[in-house]
């Protein structure tokens, strides 16, 4: 009886526990799809203006997640647009007749955007003007990456009292050796002797910037920095010493500074904007205000073009994220999936070209290595073009160099050709601060190699054997897939970071440019001229299992942000770097617009 009575009791605890977690899962559900259906884009009429307000999050390259979009805290979806869906409808806009110009207002949180990103935004801006069509912005306040986009409008407008920033660039780097010192963790590195630009592990046994590492942070600083003032100088016809010269002493902040200083063209309320648009020849509504689209919401209206839905594809396959060894989807590039999409791709007979939108710090040398030899493979059968994002350093350009044609942004981060091994040794911490001690037993010497012990000299020389051997190995695939001379290689490799605009002059890329433009090429090089159409392949999770695994991500990430706040951002860094342990090619490097 005893048994009976805990057997049904464990039985209904099993159905409710189970109805519990249904009708949550449901409640959650129908909360994103009613988060979603709410976000219905309204019609566009014969007079619209686009509007580009940051309350959007704009993203390298769509996610198979569907949940990633959602706010678990506030039970909404935030709009998303990839960077591919806003160039094109910026594209589009400029043949539309309905619309008439486009409004520049960052009134989102405009941040965590790259520089690159915006760069290509900006190319985007500065095409539609040559239409003859109007391009305004307005805002409060001003940050760098806002102004620079802003830059690119034919008239720039700010609130009487509103701010702006305009101090130039700088790149600061967290180093945690004083940190492990006092918790006794210690950083065994391998790095090949050339590589004394692999900067990676520099923060983890260094207080501060090798020279060689400043060198090249300062050469990149200087190299965006130059892409930012020249593109502002030639919008606002501001000589480029002077634009620095502000910035130096500080003397734009106020936005009656930034009139006077002739960075913007007015002052005004944002009411008084309606004017502006009058001026421009807008067409108001009956009850004469105007009629604003979103890029998303454009974009997601933007018809099919029947003509080519039977031609030829150039396929954009996605390389967003550390690389990491295996299968999988979510915010990493997983090995093994990338390259199965990739021989998808290749075997699709449908698909002409393919273009690899790389936005990759790299990772794991083995994936890397993966992903490398499915690209030769596709190369063998038809075009490929890498378009380069952020970054594309280290691991990220190990698998672009093999590409038919590399084009990058002028603010892209790239080359890093270097490799580096890195284990943490933890015994100590263990020891001295939780009384934890290890012992064991083992077959052959180096059995336990790695743990919890220190390492011998033949397993530090096997394990730099193996550094040496992928530093090897990636120089020759860039020997190879660039055409450049070994010496030549060896010279700009060592682990170096470049700017985007750098690398076409050493022969690591071979133009400037965006997404758009590498569709171009890519086109161009199968032969197919305009009558072609783009298709994105994009890994999505599959299963009741990836489903709610990546609905566990989402929460996570959400509570990591809400926890640490600012410093979710360098949390995420500091877990993402530590965690390239053993053998990798890894650059640290990133720019973002606040």
């Amino acid at each position: 009886m005893k048994f009976l009575k805990m057997f049904l009791a464990g039985l209904l605890a099993f159905f409710v526990g189970g109805a519990v977690v249904t009708f949550f899962g449901v409640a959650i559900l129908l909360g994103v799809i009613s988060s979603l259906s709410s976000q219905t884009p309204a019609a566009i009429g014969s007079h619209a203006i686009l509007k580009i307000d940051f309350s959007e999050d704009l993203v390298e390259a769509p996610s198979g997640n569907p949940f990633d979009s959602f706010d678990f805290a506030t039970m909404t979806s935030t709009p998303r647009v990839t960077l591919y869906d806003a160039l094109r409808a910026i594209g589009a806009a400029k043949e539309d007749p309905r619309i008439e110009g486009i409004y520049i207002r960052p009134e989102g949180s405009g941040g965590g955007f790259s520089a690159a990103v915006l760069e290509e935004l900006r190319e985007a801006v500065e095409d539609f003007r040559r239409s003859g069509k109007f391009v305004v912005a307005y805002n409060e306040t001003f940050s760098q990456g806002e102004y620079y986009l802003a830059s690119a409008a034919d008239k720039i407008y700010m609130e009487p009292h509103g701010g702006m920033e305009w101090s130039g660039l700088s790149s600061t780097l967290m180093f945690f050796k004083g940190l492990f010192d006092k918790l006794d963790i210690e950083a065994e590195i391998f790095r090949p002797t050339a590589c004394r630009y692999k900067s990676a592990v520099e923060p983890y046994f260094l207080a501060g910037m090798s020279e060689e590492n400043r060198r090249q942070m300062q050469r990149l600083a200087d190299s965006q920095w130059g892409v930012i003032v020249g593109a502002v100088a030639a919008s606002r016809g501001i000589e480029v010493a002077e634009l620095n010269r502000l910035a130096d002493r500080l003397e734009v902040s106020l936005a009656s500074e930034a009139l006077e200083h002739r960075l913007i063209d007015g002052l005004l309320f944002e009411d008084q904007m309606d004017e502006v648009f009058r001026q421009y020849g807008a067409t108001p509504d009956e009850e004469g205000g105007f009629s604003f689209v979103k890029l998303g919401d454009y974009a997601s209206q933007l018809t099919v073009d029947v003509r080519n839905i039977s031609s030829p594809a150039v396929a954009v396959v996605y390389a967003d994220g550390a690389i990491v060894d295996g299968r999988g989807t979510g915010k990493d590039i997983y090995g093994n999936t990338l390259a199965a999409t990739l021989a998808d791709v290749r075997r699709d007979d449908d698909v002409a070209a393919v273009v690899l939108r790389v936005n990759s710090p790299g990772g794991s040398a083995l994936a890397s290595d993966v992903i490398w030899r499915e690209m030769e493979l596709l190369r063998e059968q038809k075009p490929v073009i890498v378009s380069m994002g952020g970054y594309a350093a280290s691991g990220g350009y190990y698998i672009s160099c093999g590409a038919d044609a590399i084009l990058a942004d002028r603010t892209t981060l790239t080359g890093s050709i270097g490799v580096f091994g890195m284990f943490l040794r933890m015994e100590d911490a263990l020891r001295n601060k939780l009384g934890i001690t290890f012992d064991a037993v083992r077959t052959n010497t180096s059995s336990d190699m790695g743990v919890m012990r220190p390492l011998t000299r033949s397993e530090r020389a096997a394990i730099m054997r193996g550094v040496d051997e992928v530093y090897d190995t990636f120089t020759a695939n860039v020997v190879e897939g660039r055409n450049l001379p070994l010496d030549r290689v060896l010279e700009i490799a060592g682990g170096r970071v470049w700017s985007g605009e750098d690398a076409v002059r050493i022969g690591l890329a071979d133009a400037n440019g965006g997404l758009r433009a590498a569709l171009s090429v890519a086109a161009e090089k199968a032969g197919l001229g305009d009558g072609f159409r783009v298709v994105e392949r994009v890994e999505a999770p599959s299963g009741v299992a990836a489903l709610f695994s990546g609905f566990a991500a989402r929460v996570k990430a959400d509570m990591v942000a809400d926890e640490l706040g600012p410093w979710a951002a360098e949390w995420s860094r500091l877990r993402q770097a530590v965690g390239q342990q053993g053998i990798v090619m890894y650059c640290p490097c990133e720019t973002a617009f606040e």
